[in-house]
């Protein structure tokens, strides 16, 4: 009797633990079930070196660095451009600018149109002036796969009816054809997809906090919320606290007796030490963290991915010469790593004790394929895509080395000239559209690209040039034409004059904004207001 007690209590035990286990099996199903958020924060004109945890002593961005700390930093992250618009629709294709066919930033002239009134050596080419309809979006592809699909702020990459709405976003705020914010930071702003609450309200703020409320609103759906700030594009604006600190702080460190210096076309600044830029970066900060809180409130933190970046260099040369990204050399619009150099941070929570830096070269054109991975999304079949999945590298583990591409074949109006561009390993090859000579610059042993090693290495210099070429002509890249008219004495006039003009008054535009009785435009005073 007691043996058949103990055979029947053992199997009671039995069932018990079997039925436990299959309940435990099926709660651990649908945690799998719920796939990982998204949140992308895109920067507008945010320079590689523009953040505290990136090396800069003078801005501050305390939100953005715990993100770096807590995520994993690409330390040789590039945007796809030099400019905006190609490199957006990259990050939302997957593909190479010269694929995708937006080369310029969607508004620039081309052609005769260009010559009319540029002196300049050849005429940019046609280029694509919205996402072409036969490409399948990342918004589109997450929204395939079950996600609430999200849009605020900057678009930039076409008018209607090419807008958020018709490539993927279920929600738009802010987000129409213009690339810069329409009457500027503080309301009242000019923006048919967003209208303001009260004068004085802050844009950047705004779109933070429309982001954060989409957040609360699909907690328990997957989603994918896509920021995309006009920070720190210009007009460059802050408050007058923010100057205030900033100026105190320029005037702590010491201030150099000059701050800018000619490049090719343009002058260029070499200090960061502009206290309205510092604070429009301060502010953007500040709403990464409207975000961020939100996700610690709603305990949703362990399962969303956040990545943040930049759509091209820091405006170091024309527009509001915010900014240096020394040591890289040039800016937004030029050739030069500090013109496509950018902040890349990927935080995703599911990948546990992976490394937190990372050297490999990659681009925005990998952001796509990464988040289809992590969210076990299949790629779209008739999708091209040029980039590759970072999910290896996220785990520790290798990826095959690879070239990456350039192609622009425009002026920049930062100073930026036509080129091409392959980098491989630790060679940069840059072709210059107007005469046909290259550059070559080794960026392990020279990543000011100080020094051209086009005469010593010809080999290596064939090479990438030969790969280049073979690019561009898989994928009918569009090429620039001759300029008849141009007027060589008409180019050095006007490049003495901005030697001796525009670079003294932009030194001394620069001590203005650092006086201590400096009255900024009329428009800031907007940011003192209250709310009604």
């Amino acid at each position: 009797m007691r043996y058949l007690f103990k055979i029947i209590f053992s199997l009671i035990v039995a069932a018990i633990c079997l039925q436990a286990c299959k309940d435990k099996t099926s709660v651990d199903k649908n945690i799998n079930m719920q796939k990982p958020n998204i949140i992308f924060i895109l920067a507008d004109d945010l320079g590689a070196h523009d953040l505290s945890y990136a090396g800069s002593e003078y801005y501050e961005s305390p939100n953005i660095d715990a993100l770096a700390k807590e995520g994993v930093r690409f330390t040789q992250g590039y945007a796809a451009a030099q400019v905006c618009s190609p490199s957006r629709a990259s990050i939302m294709t997957g593909q190479y600018t010269a694929r995708h066919g937006i080369t310029d930033w969607i508004g620039a002239s081309t052609g005769e149109k260009w010559g009319e009134s540029h002196n300049t050596k050849i005429l940019p080419p046609e280029y694509i002036h919205a996402i072409p309809e036969n490409n399948i979006t990342l918004a589109e592809a997450l929204k395939a796969g079950g996600y609430k699909t999200f849009f605020a702020g900057k678009w930039h990459l076409g008018d209607e009816p090419h807008s958020p709405e018709n490539h993927g976003f279920e929600i738009n705020k802010g987000g129409w054809e213009v690339g810069t914010p329409k009457g500027g930071y503080y309301a009242p702003w000019i923006n048919p997809k967003l209208n303001y609450k009260y004068k004085g309200e802050n844009l950047t703020m705004r779109l933070a906090n429309e982001t954060a409320n989409f957040i609360s609103e699909s907690k328990d759906h997957p989603f994918f919320a896509f920021l995309s700030f006009y920070a720190v594009h210009g007009p460059i604006e802050t408050t007058e606290e923010k100057w205030k600190k900033y100026r105190d702080k320029a005037e702590a460190q010491g201030i150099p007796d000059n701050g800018y210096k000619m490049e090719r076309i343009l002058p260029i600044r070499t200090v960061q030490d502009n206290p309205i830029y510092a604070g429009l970066i301060e502010t953007m900060d500040d709403a990464v963290g409207v975000v961020l809180n939100r996700l610690k409130e709603l305990g949703l933190e362990d399962n969303t991915i956040i990545v943040f970046t930049s759509d091209n260099g820091g405006v170091a040369s024309g527009d509001a010469f915010s900014t240096t990204n020394f040591p890289l050399r040039g800016g937004k619009g030029y050739q030069w790593e500090g013109g496509i150099r950018e902040p890349y941070l990927i935080k995703a929570p599911m990948l546990k004790n992976g490394p937190k830096l990372i050297e490999y070269p990659v681009s925005g054109i990998d952001f796509y394929p990464t988040l289809l991975d992590l969210t076990g999304i299949d790629k779209p079949q008739n999708q091209i895509l040029d980039g590759v999945s970072l999910v290896p590298l996220l785990k520790g583990e290798q990826l095959k080395k690879r070239p990456l591409f350039w192609h622009y074949p425009h002026y920049g109006n930062q100073g930026g000239e036509p080129v091409s561009m392959i980098r491989k390993e630790d060679w940069k090859l840059i072709h210059y559209w107007e005469d046909g000579h290259d550059e070559l610059y080794n960026l392990t042993q020279d990543p000011g690209e100080k020094v051209d090693l086009y005469a010593i290495n010809p080999d290596m210099a064939q090479s990438l040039r030969n790969e280049l070429d073979a690019y561009l002509n898989e994928v009918g890249a569009k090429l620039p034409n001759e300029q008849p008219y141009y007027d060589p004495a008409e180019a050095k006039a006007l490049y003495e004059k901005r030697k001796s003009q525009m670079l003294p008054q932009l030194e001394q535009q620069r001590k203005d904004f650092l006086t201590k009785d400096f009255q900024p435009d009329e428009d800031w005073y907007d940011s003192k207001l209250t709310k009604d």
